[in-house]
């Protein structure tokens, strides 16, 4: 194995589609950072569990875990909305506060397990066709550019909004490196590139000499950092959420434009996790 680099940063996302929390360590196992994506907003009307691509204004909210004693996360969250109050997931005043936030009526769920609860993660579909246009305009693309191959999506990602039994889009963890954030603030330097708008759970400062979008070429390969392996096994495509305003971010569209163009639409992979450990900034990443 080579190594690459080591880690720069660790973030957790404790609300589906809301700004996260940068940690020093974490625990991690095959079901991702302990405390990753544990809650998510649901829509009262479509009976659906909500992201970043439809309710953009989730992005406007920041969500940190609640630790206990022993400095673990305890299962609650806290909120931050957008004028600087805070609620605990414990309020009941929490849902009407998300609803005016996103402008439809909603509530704060908590993961539930699959068995008996499918219906909890299953898109809404009015009819056979309109989801998909709907998940379509999210990517924002303009005439000849080029979008993800969604028309064949496997039957899984037809039918659920997340992974069954999690709030997990593709995969429990999301990787990038500072190569390829440098790499397209050279071709945009007009761009906000703040690493906070790609919702990584790694960042990984890459060694001098690697350069360009260098996590693209370790698909298919094994990443190693300390006794935790991870399977990198998919590419990243970007939609029209990392364009919007943030807890601390002005809207930008010009890098999206960018990704589409210099970067094949795609930037950071998806890994798979194998084993269980605790990973700190500055540990060492390995790839082969």
């Amino acid at each position: 194995m080579q190594k690459v680099g080591v880690i720069q940063a660790i973030w957790r996302y404790p609300v589906k589609g809301m700004a996260g929390e940068s940690l020093k360590a974490c625990r991690i196992n095959e079901t991702g950072l302990h405390g990753d994506r544990t809650w998510a907003v649901q829509d009262i009307a479509r009976q659906e569990i909500q992201s970043c691509k439809f309710r953009p204004a989730l992005l406007r909210c920041r969500a940190r875990q609640v630790q206990d004693e022993q400095d673990a996360p305890s299962g609650a969250v806290e909120l931050t909305f957008p004028e600087g109050d805070s609620l605990g997931s414990n309020d009941p005043a929490i849902h009407e506060r998300i609803s005016r936030l996103i402008g439809h009526a909603s509530r704060l769920e908590g993961l539930r397990p699959l068995a008996g609860n499918e219906h909890f993660y299953q898109r809404y579909k009015a009819d056979a066709h309109t989801w998909l246009t709907e998940l379509k305009q999210t990517f924002e693309r303009e005439a000849g550019e080029a979008l993800p191959d969604l028309d064949n999506l496997p039957a899984t990602m037809q039918r659920y909004v997340s992974l069954p039994g999690t709030f997990f889009l593709v995969s429990p963890l999301h990787l990038l490196t500072t190569a390829s954030l440098e790499h397209m603030r050279a071709l945009n330097s007009a761009a906000d590139w703040d690493i906070e708008r790609f919702r990584p759970n790694l960042v990984v400062e890459t060694l001098p000499g690697l350069e360009g979008l260098v996590e693209q070429g370790w698909l298919g390969k094994r990443m190693q950092i300390g006794d935790l392996t991870i399977d990198c096994v998919a590419a990243a495509p970007r939609c029209g959420a990392i364009t919007r305003a943030q807890a601390d971010l002005p809207e930008d569209r010009s890098m999206l434009r960018s990704v589409v163009k210099e970067a094949d639409q795609n930037l950071g992979i998806y890994g798979s996790i194998k084993g269980a450990s605790m990973l700190q900034v500055g540990d060492e990443v390995w790839v082969g």
